[in-house]
């Protein structure tokens, strides 16, 4: 399949951009209207990030342009057919790997996002629609299948977009502050502290005093256990998956008031004899 072109159409990146991504859909004016705005907009237009739009519909030959039709043993709903769809991918030549939009397809989560963000790197993305796509597509056409959560959707350019921007924001030069990505939610299996800005008191609600206190010793701990304690009560499966809480991070919650037996409770067993005498050091957080 093709590599990176020598260059693109204006505001699409420029000529050697750190990510290239195409989409295809029925509906590619829905996708390029929402990808030419804000952190997206912003990286094409700097040449980091170029985005290739296609029209399913280039693979229909009638003058309809239909690419959809009634599935083969009955039901309800329209399909999206094989033919134009491959013929659709196999003029546009995208780069590879293709994948498909789909609910049956793997989890979409951030260790994704980190393997399709890697530099130099380019992928595309398939929407289907209607009640579903041609088994065919799946089987024959696309190299996987990512799926953005357990629900439905009318069709693929919704978690075509999340996909897209989850991805690009991991690029470097795509954000404008470069530690950004490294400490948002699930960039170390947990989710991210809580954020606060001015006003310090609005409407008798404060700011946690270690935020105003200047000492980003302090704050820097304040927020690794809030981080923690967060992740414990809302996400305990990501503790989990983590192996469970180190002897550091045990001792971090417990020395910012936060019982041990609730560290413990809808996760990795956490006892007294793990926590051992060794408050972590700042060096030690991230």
């Amino acid at each position: 399949m093709s590599g990176l072109p020598p260059g693109g159409p204006p505001g699409t990146g420029g000529p050697n951009p750190a990510l290239r991504v195409d989409l295809l859909s029925i509906f590619p004016e829905v996708l390029e209207a929402y990808s030419s705005t804000s952190v997206l907009g912003r990286a094409q237009r700097a040449g980091v990030l170029q985005l290739r739009f296609h029209d399913l519909r280039t693979g229909a030959l009638d003058a309809r342009r239909t690419v959809d039709d009634a599935p083969y043993g009955g039901g309800a709903g329209m399909v999206l057919g094989p033919e134009p769809v491959f013929r659709a991918v196999e003029q546009i030549d995208p780069p590879r790997p293709l994948y498909l939009l789909s609910p049956a397809g793997r989890r979409f989560d951030q260790h994704v996002a980190l393997e399709l963000a890697r530099p130099g790197t380019a992928f595309s993305l398939l929407c289907g629609r209607y009640e579903g796509v041609d088994q065919r597509v799946a089987d024959h056409l696309v190299d996987g299948e990512l799926s953005i959560g357990d629900f439905v959707l009318a069709g693929g350019e919704l978690a075509a977009l999340v996909v897209l921007e989850a991805v690009a924001r991991l690029v470097p030069g795509v954000l404008g502050n470069e530690a950004s990505p490294e400490e948002e939610s699930f960039a170390d299996g947990l989710l991210e502290q809580p954020h606060y800005t001015r006003p310090a008191d609005f409407r008798g609600h404060q700011v946690p005093e270690v935020l105003l206190s200047g000492d980003h010793g302090r704050i820097s701990r304040w927020r690794r256990a809030e981080s923690l304690r967060r992740t414990i009560e809302r996400r305990p499966d990501l503790i989990a998956a983590r192996g469970g809480l180190s002897s550091n991070e045990v001792q971090l919650l417990l020395e910012h008031g936060y019982p041990l037996e609730a560290a413990s409770a809808d996760g990795p067993a956490v006892s007294a004899e793990t926590t051992g005498n060794d408050f972590p050091e700042e060096r030690d957080l991230p």
